[in-house]
């Protein structure tokens, strides 16, 4: 799923780091030492926030735009994009098995011709997803 949200930058006292949140995703903050980080840093956590709020089936909260925020003098904002799609790809590498049944035919003539067919599900499964 692709999101969209507006996060919050908010510098420290002494300005050696910025304070993020995204308003809309409770608890969703942390902190960077510049802008690109603070943004990379805040869009990874409202991945993270997201992916655990699709996993559990939670309501995700829909966006608020940008002129209903209240900002605090010092705090700037920016639109973050982002997509759990492409965060769980890059972030979750386990392996799970499935069990698949298979003619019989089908399983020793692929074995015969070396094919993997666990390679074969997965390309095929990203094509049915419309990922691939």
């Amino acid at each position: 799923m692709k999101y969209t949200y507006t996060a919050i930058f908010t510098p420290s006292e002494d300005g050696t780091e910025l304070y993020c949140r995204v308003p809309d995703l409770p608890g969703c903050v942390t902190t960077g030492v510049d802008y690109p980080d603070a943004i990379e840093q805040i869009t990874d956590a409202a991945s993270g926030w997201l992916v655990v709020a699709e996993d559990e089936g939670l309501t995700i909260p829909p966006s608020t735009p940008q002129q209903k925020l209240k900002l605090p003098a010092s705090a700037t904002c920016s639109v973050i994009c982002i997509d759990t799609l492409i965060y769980r790809n890059l972030t979750d590498e386990r392996a799970v098995r499935k069990n698949v049944s298979l003619p019989a035919w089908m399983a020793t003539l692929a074995d015969k011709k070396g094919i993997n067919c666990s390679q074969v599900l997965q390309e095929g499964l990203l094509k049915r997803l419309d990922i691939a």
